[in-house]
């Protein structure tokens, strides 16, 4: 499994949504992501890539496509 299908898997697995829906995702556009489904994300994100992300990341992380640039830009992980 490469980056890209774990980082996919986390996001359907958290909020329960298919694979379409996951790519689109923004923070609250559905009633999973909210505060507290935020942190099991970032819980499982951090999990799946063994990673610790700092409180500014875990703020600015507000969608599918932004989590990807800020996995990318600042935890080296390859998409």
């Amino acid at each position: 499994m490469n980056n890209l299908e774990k980082y996919l898997a986390v996001f359907t697995e958290t909020f329960g949504v298919d694979e379409e829906r996951a790519k689109g995702l923004e923070y609250q556009a559905i009633q999973e992501w909210d505060s507290v489904g935020h942190m099991g994300l970032i819980a499982a994100l951090e999990d799946t890539f063994d990673i610790m992300m700092d409180t500014d990341d875990i703020i600015d992380f507000s969608s599918f496509e932004k989590g990807k640039e800020i996995l990318e830009g600042h935890y080296g992980i390859v998409f």
